[in-house]
C-alpha cells in the first residue's frame, strides 16, 4: 500500500500542477475577449471619459499580471471576487445555480451508468451475436447524433405533438417528485445519450480484454457461471478504463451542458458561463471556468485512485 500512496501523491501533485496552469490559461483567454464589462454596462452611446471612469472603478485598468495574482489569491482563499454586472459576490451568484446543476448531472448519472454497464457488458458476453451487433449499432449512432438535436426531437415529439413533457424545465423550491421527473426528464435523456454510449463502448472493450484471460478460462472450467465470472473476477480488473470513460462522461455533465441548458432553459453553471460571456463579467466567467476545470481533475483523480485500489498490479508498481 505505500506504493501505493505515493502514487496517488503523484496524481494529486500532477492535478494541482494542472490547475495552477488551467488558472493562466483561463485568466489569459477570458482577457483576450474583445470588450470589457464597462463597454457592455454603459452601452454604445457612452462616452469614452464614462468608459474610462467605470474600467478604473471596476479595476480593469490594471496590469494584467497584478489583476491575475488578486483573483488568483483570492481562489485560494474562496473568494473570487465581485460580479461585475450583478454587482454582487461571484461566489453567491455561482450559489444560485450550482446545486441545479449538480442535480442534473447527479439524475444523468444515476440513469446513465448503470445502463452503460448493462449495454457494455452484454454486448461482451454476446460479441459477435445478433444482439451485440444491434447493441453497437445503437450506441455509434447515439455517439453520431449531437445532443442539441436530440434536445430538439425531445422536444418536438413529448411536448410539442404529444404533450407529454414541459418544454422547459423549471425549478423552484417545494416542486412535487412528479412535477420534478416530468420536468428533467428531457434533459436528463438528452445527456444521458451522449454519455451512455462512450461509457457503454468502453465498458465492452475492456470486458472484452478481459474475457480473453487465462483465468477468466480457468473460472470458468471451475464451474462459475458466465455471470459470476464477469461481476467477481473481469470487472475488477477491467476497473481502470470504466471508470476513466465514467469520469470523462460525469465531468461532460457539469461543463458540457450548455446547449442542454439553453434549449431547456435550464438554470445550470453552463447557461451562467454563457451569460458572463455575453456581458464580459470576467470574475464570473473565470469562476465557472475554474469550477468546471476543478470538477473534470477531480473526478479524473477519483478515477485514478480507484484503478489503484482496484487493480492489485497498480498497487505493486
Amino acid at each position: 500500500m505505500a506504493a501505493a500512496g505515493r502514487l496517488i501523491l503523484r496524481r494529486l501533485g500532477s492535478a494541482l500542477l494542472t490547475l495552477l496552469l488551467v488558472s493562466l490559461v483561463v485568466f489569459t483567454i477570458s482577457a483576450l475577449l474583445p470588450g470589457d464589462a464597462a463597454e457592455e454596462t454603459l452601452g454604445q452611446s457612452a462616452t469614452p471619459e464614462a468608459v474610462a471612469a467605470l474600467r478604473h472603478q471596476m479595476g480593469l485598468d490594471q496590469p494584467a499580471h497584478l489583476r491575475y495574482v488578486r483573483w488568483l489569491g483570492g481562489m485560494i482563499k474562496g473568494d473570487p471576487g465581485q460580479s461585475l454586472v450583478a454587482n454582487m459576490p461571484v461566489g453567491q451568484v455561482i450559489a444560485g445555480r450550482l446545486p441545479n446543476s449538480l442535480t442534473l448531472a447527479g439524475l444523468t448519472a444515476a440513469v446513465a451508468i448503470p445502463l452503460a454497464l448493462a449495454i457494455g457488458i452484454l454486448s461482451a458476453l454476446y460479441r459477435d451475436t445478433g444482439l451485440d451487433r444491434a447493441l453497437n449499432l445503437m450506441t455509434l449512432g447515439m455517439v453520431a447524433v449531437p445532443e442539441f438535436l436530440v434536445a430538439t426531437i425531445a422536444v418536438l415529439v413529448f411536448s410539442v405533438t404529444l404533450r407529454w413533457l414541459p418544454s422547459i424545465t423549471v425549478v423552484r423550491e417545494g416542486i412535487g417528485w412528479a412535477e420534478m421527473l416530468r420536468g428533467y426528464a428531457m434533459p436528463v435523456m438528452t445527456l444521458a445519450c451522449v454519455t451512455v454510449a462512450q461509457m457503454a463502448r468502453m465498458t465492452r472493450a475492456a470486458v472484452i480484454d478481459q474475457l480473453s484471460r487465462p483465468y477468466v478460462e480457468m473460472a470458468l472450467l471451475k464451474g462459475l457461471s458466465p455471470s459470476r465470472v464477469v461481476l467477481v473476477h473481469v470487472l475488477p480488473n477491467a476497473v481502470a478504463p470504466i471508470v476513466n470513460a465514467m469520469a470523462l462522461s460525469l465531468s461532460y455533465l457539469l461543463g458540457g451542458a450548455v446547449i442542454v441548458e439553453t434549449i431547456f432553459n435550464y438554470p445550470g453553471i453552463a447557461s451562467l458561463m454563457v451569460n458572463a460571456v455575453t456581458s464580459r463579467d470576467m470574475p464570473l466567467l473565470q469562476a465557472c471556468a475554474m469550477i468546471f476545470c476543478t470538477a473534470y481533475l477531480l473526478l479524473m483523480l477519483a478515477a485514478d485512485v480507484c484503478a489503484i485500489l482496484a487493480n492489485p498490479r497498480l498497487r505493486g508498481q
